[in-house]
């Protein structure tokens, strides 16, 4: 786990403290912040692959008919 030394301005530092869940940490609160806030400027996240080749055009619901069908072809 990473140890970062901040220094907050008092507003977010009394944010934080007004933002925390019952029982929660300060760190974990700080944690669950910076992340909510972060999704929120990132957007959502593209894809890391493209589909590419071709086939039917219910190959992605039907992939494994047409392999068991491959193999009995066999």
């Amino acid at each position: 786990m990473a140890r970062r030394t901040i220094h907050l301005p008092d507003s977010v530092d009394e944010l934080v403290q007004e933002m925390a869940d019952e029982g929660e940490s300060y760190s974990a609160t700080v944690a669950r912040l910076v992340r909510a806030g972060a999704r929120s400027l990132r957007g959502k996240r593209r894809v890391s692959y493209v589909g590419t080749g071709d086939g039917p055009p219910d190959l992605g619901r039907l992939a494994e008919a047409y392999l068991r069908d491959l193999v009995r072809a066999k």
